[in-house]
C-alpha cells in the first residue's frame, strides 16, 4: 500500500502576503525579499518552524512582508532576541534581518557576540551604506568623504567592513551578495540556512532615494564581470568578461593576473578554500576593494565547529547527571543552611 507524505510541499508563494510592501519603488529590498522566498522551500524546513526577527530601519520592516512568524525588535537588539528564540527552541529556523546602521552602530555589541557564540541563526545584513529610514545620514559603512545630510563637507570617519568584523568575532560563515543578482542571492541564502552556526550574508543593497547607485561600480552591467569575483569552494578564483583574470599568492598578498600573460597558466590560479580553519585568506578576500582588486562575492568563509545551543544543552544534560539536587526542596536544604527557632 502506498502512502502520501504528510509533509506539505512549500512554494515561494506560500510566503506571500496581501499587505503592501512599503519600500520605495526600486529599493533593493524587493529583490532580497523575493530571493529569500525562493530560498526557503529549498531548505526543507516546515513553514511553521521559520521565524524572522528584525531591529529598526528600512530593512527591519521585513517581518511584515513575509508570511511567517516574526518579531520586530528594538534598535540593534535583534541579535539578543534571535539568540533567545533559538536557544529556547533550537528546532526553529531563525532569520535575523538587519541593516548597516542597525547592526554596525547601536547594535554593534550584540552583532559581534552572536557571531562569537556561533548560535545557529541566519543574519541577512542589508548594506546600502546610509541611514535610509531617518532620511540620509551617514552610517558606519559610509565611505570616507561621502556627502550626506550629516556630513555636508564629507565624512571623516573610516567605515566598517562587515566581513572584517565577522572574522574578528570568529564568525564561522560569511558571504557577500548583490541585490542585482537574484540567482546568487538564492544560492547563498540556501547555503547560509544549511550552515550549522551563525551565518552572516552581507547584501550590497541600493537605496534609490538617499544613496542611489552606491554600488554601481560593481553592479553596473558594463563593469560587473571585471569588478566582481564570485568565489566558490573548491573552484579556481577566476573572473572577468573573458574569464581570463584570477588571483595568485605573492608573499602575504593576493595579486590579480591574466592567464596567458607573463607565463601565468590556469593551474596557477588559487583555488578557494572556504572551509579552511585558518581565516587569513578569507580575511584578505573580505578586504579586497576597487580599483586594485575585484570585490569578492559568494561564500567567503564556511567553517564547521561547535554550535552554541548544542553545547549548552549538552552541558545541561551532563550537569543533571552529576547533581544531587533534584528538586527545589533539595536546593533549599543544600549547602550552608540555618534554622530559625
Amino acid at each position: 500500500m502506498a502512502f502520501e507524505s504528510a509533509v506539505p510541499i512549500i512554494t515561494p508563494q506560500d510566503f506571500n502576503l496581501d499587505t503592501q510592501v512599503k519600500w520605495c519603488p526600486g529599493c533593493g529590498g524587493h529583490a532580497v525579499l523575493s530571493s529569500i522566498k525562493k530560498a526557503l522551500p529549498e531548505t526543507g524546513v516546515p513553514k511553521e518552524k521559520i521565524v524572522f526577527v528584525s531591529g529598526i530601519g528600512c530593512s527591519s520592516r521585513f517581518p511584515y512582508y513575509i508570511n511567517a512568524y516574526g518579531f520586530h525588535g528594538l534598535h540593534g537588539r535583534a541579535p539578543a532576541i534571535a539568540s533567545g528564540i533559538k536557544v529556547a527552541n533550537p528546532e526553529l529556523s531563525v532569520w535575523l534581518i538587519t541593516g548597516d546602521g542597525d547592526s554596525m552602530a547601536i547594535g554593534g555589541n550584540h552583532f559581534i557576540h552572536i557571531l562569537r557564540r556561533n548560535i545557529d541563526v541566519n543574519i541577512i545584513l542589508f548594506n546600502n551604506k546610509i541611514y535610509g529610514l531617518t532620511k540620509g545620514q551617514y552610517s558606519p559603512t559610509t565611505p570616507m568623504g561621502s556627502i550626506t545630510k550629516t556630513s555636508p563637507e564629507g565624512t571623516i570617519e573610516s567605515p566598517f567592513l562587515p566581513g572584517e568584523l565577522a572574522m574578528g568575532a570568529q564568525g564561522t560563515f560569511y558571504a557577500r551578495v548583490v541585490d542585482t543578482d537574484p540567482k546568487m542571492m538564492r544560492e547563498v541564502f540556501v547555503q547560509a540556512a544549511r550552515h550549522k552556526g551563525t551565518s552572516l550574508v552581507e547584501v550590497f543593497q541600493n537605496c534609490v532615494i538617499f544613496n542611489n547607485k552606491v554600488h554601481e561600480d560593481i553592479t553596473g552591467k558594463d563593469v560587473r564581470e571585471d569588478n566582481q569575483i564570485y568565489v566558490q569552494h573548491g573552484k579556481p578564483m577566476i573572473f572577468g568578461k573573458d574569464r581570463n583574470k584570477g588571483l595568485i599568492q605573492s608573499g602575504s598578498k593576493f595579486v590579480v593576473v591574466k592567464v596567458g600573460e607573463n607565463g601565468v597558466k590556469k593551474d596557477d590560479i588559487l583555488v578557494h578554500d572556504a572551509h579552511n580553519t585558518d581565516d587569513t585568506s578569507h580575511y584578505m578576500l573580505s578586504r579586497m576593494t576597487l580599483p586594485d582588486y575585484p570585490m569578492a562575492m559568494g561564500i567567503i568563509r564556511e567553517w564547521k565547529t561547535g554550535v552554541y545551543e548544542n553545547l549548552l544543552y549538552k552541558q545541561i544534560k551532563e550537569s543533571k547527571k552529576k547533581t544531587k539536587i533534584r528538586t527545589v526542596n533539595d536546593l533549599l536544604h543544600s549547602g550552608n543552611t540555618f534554622r530559625i527557632e
